[in-house]
């Protein structure tokens, strides 16, 4: 087996920290003294430092006390979004969050997971997207490679392995498309309306 010798990437595991020790060192003490505090630190003060360790963040956006972010610089938040009390972000691939998204409280965004086929458990990790105005329940599971579409709703405590389609109330473990969310134009088009 071929060992890759670099301090992006576990010890040829195949993560891409994406940023060197000294930097991740520095984010979990960012990390631990204000984004994991029950204090309510405002919300612009949180994305600045996000955008300071290489988030991209949008205006608008409330992060809520005690959110866990694994790597900032493998985070996207659109305009407008809502992240909830202990939301778990475990971003070693790269995670979108789009505009006018609301993630509940305790959501689990998990992008890794491990090949049990193989007896070094390599990494098998894939990015994770939700689309504008999604929102996905309270304790919801989001896993590796899952794409939540437009204006989609994950229900509280859903496990979430495979994609879901648009403008869908989505339910269960495993969770599956419901019913349509809408029935006439969809929440974004009127806000989109309403802001010209």
């Amino acid at each position: 087996m071929t060992r890759v010798r670099n301090d992006l990437f576990d010890r040829g595991n195949g993560l891409d920290r994406g940023r060197p020790a000294m930097v991740e060192a520095l984010w979990y003490v960012v990390k631990c003294l204000v984004f994991l505090s029950a204090l309510p630190y405002p919300s612009p003060f949180k994305c600045a430092l996000l955008r300071l360790f290489g988030a991209r963040v949008g205006r608008g956006v409330v992060l809520k006390p005690r959110i866990n972010i694994h790597f900032p610089w493998k985070l996207s938040i659109g305009d407008f979004a809502w992240i909830g009390e202990e939301t778990f972000i475990l971003n070693f691939e790269p995670i979108a969050i789009g505009s006018h998204c609301c993630v509940s409280q305790r959501v689990f965004l998990c992008t890794g997971n491990h090949d049990y086929r193989q007896p070094h458990m390599a990494f098998r990790n894939r990015p994770i997207v939700l689309a504008d105005g999604a929102w996905v329940g309270a304790q919801a599971f989001i896993g590796p490679g899952v794409t939540i579409e437009s204006e989609a709703v994950v229900t509280a405590g859903s496990v979430a392995t495979r994609s879901l389609p648009p403008e869908m109330i989505c339910s269960g473990n495993p969770c599956r498309p419901l019913r349509h969310r809408w029935t006439g134009e969809s929440c974004v088009q009127q806000i989109n309306e309403l802001s010209e």
